[in-house]
């Protein structure tokens, strides 16, 4: 568990936040969670 969530593209910081926020967001973290998370459900 953490509080703040870091993304990084290329070496730089493209997403942070909380995973609420990034699932929000709909971004890199959010697609790439979503790909993970098919084969738990």
């Amino acid at each position: 568990m953490v509080d703040r969530i870091f993304v990084l593209q290329d070496g730089r910081i493209v997403e942070a936040g909380s995973h609420e926020e990034l699932l929000r967001f709909c971004g890199t973290y959010a697609r790439l969670f979503e790909l993970q998370a098919r084969y738990y459900q």
